[in-house]
């Protein structure tokens, strides 16, 4: 189907929601929970969905996953179109640029759309939650301590996903900060951040450019999931492991040879379980249980009960440094 029909299919269906559904009506049972995370081939959110569809078999309602193949707002926004259409309960989305798609996640919400973020956050004024995988500030500073460790002091770059993830650019943000402020950094010199735009060529492509354009660097990282793992391939194919040394964010198991020997650390959770937690907060909203006003409390199942902080944020729980030793508590 072409653009242009998706886009006037989601029209209508908006139209017709606006005559036949007041925004914001309470469930009296687990809804249909709509997933549009960044990419559809991404690892990381497919281990996601499956934690949600393990919450769904727990407590009921339905799981759909609408995944673009292009990590773009504008992929995004056609899913959320298409989710409003079919009339989910609510939308839960990992966005790839916070503020682009805030207009058609605020249409949704008009139509009686719930919606929450997950994994990477939106504009706070067009999600009620924001399910979060670790305190963002903390996972900032792992990463440098992460990188202080790999490398002491020194040359690093740091390779993110694209310009506007809004995640990634908090991540940014935090540790330029650290650096400038925090005297056990003095010694470690930031020399740029580039983009491998959640591809996995164009991610071993930049690597390499590093490698070539900075000959004293001695780490990069890479704090997205796609992206470290295509780091090590390229650095491996180049006879760099271990010269340039590695750190972010990635599946554990995608880079488990590296962590072994040494040329890389890895900032993990259980993904799993973002993706179980999302969907019992989103069911919670549904069925108006909480309204993501701070202090709300919802049952999440095995992992027991959460509280709603500060602009709707709900946290997993901590992250932990991979290593050689605590490797194997990492499946995914």
């Amino acid at each position: 189907m072409l653009k242009r029909d998706l886009l006037i299919s989601a029209c209508c269906a908006f139209a017709l929601a606006a005559g036949s559904a007041s925004a914001q009506d309470c469930l009296k049972s687990p809804g249909t929970i709509g997933f549009v995370p960044k990419l559809d081939t991404d690892p990381y959110f497919k281990v996601a969905n499956e934690g949600a569809e393990k919450a769904a078999s727990e407590i009921g309602g339905k799981v759909i996953m609408a995944a673009p193949s292009t990590a773009t707002a504008e992929a995004q926004i056609e899913f959320i179109n298409n989710l409003v259409a079919q009339q989910v309960d609510v939308i839960a989305i990992s966005g790839n640029d916070a503020n682009a798609v805030a207009p058609a996640l605020k249409r949704a919400a008009a139509n009686g759309v719930k919606v929450i973020s997950y994994d990477s956050d939106v504009s706070a004024s067009a999600r009620s939650l924001f399910i979060n995988q670790a305190k963002g500030s903390s996972l900032a500073e792992m990463m440098l301590q992460s990188m202080h460790k790999l490398i002491g002091e020194g040359e690093f770059a740091i390779l993110s996903s694209t310009p506007t993830a809004t995640n990634q650019n908090a991540w940014i943000a935090q540790m330029k900060d650290e650096l400038k402020s925090n005297p056990d950094y003095a010694g470690m010199k930031l020399v740029t951040v580039v983009y491998g735009q959640e591809s996995e060529q164009v991610n071993q492509q930049q690597t390499l450019a590093l490698a070539q354009t900075y000959p004293d660097l001695k780490g990069i990282i890479v704090p997205a999931g796609i992206g470290l793992p295509a780091a090590a391939r390229a650095l491996e194919e180049a006879g760099l492991t271990g010269k340039i040394k590695l750190t972010g964010l990635a599946p554990a198991s995608l880079i488990r040879k590296y962590i072994e020997n040494g040329s890389a650390q890895d900032i993990w959770w259980n993904v799993s379980d973002l993706g179980y937690l999302a969907y019992y907060a989103a069911q919670a909203l549904a069925e108006c249980k909480i309204t993501g006003k701070q202090g709300d409390t919802f049952d999440a199942g095995k992992l027991g009960s959460y509280t709603v902080g500060e602009d709707g944020e709900v946290v997993l729980g901590p992250a932990k440094i991979v290593t050689p030793k605590n490797l194997d508590e990492f499946k995914f």
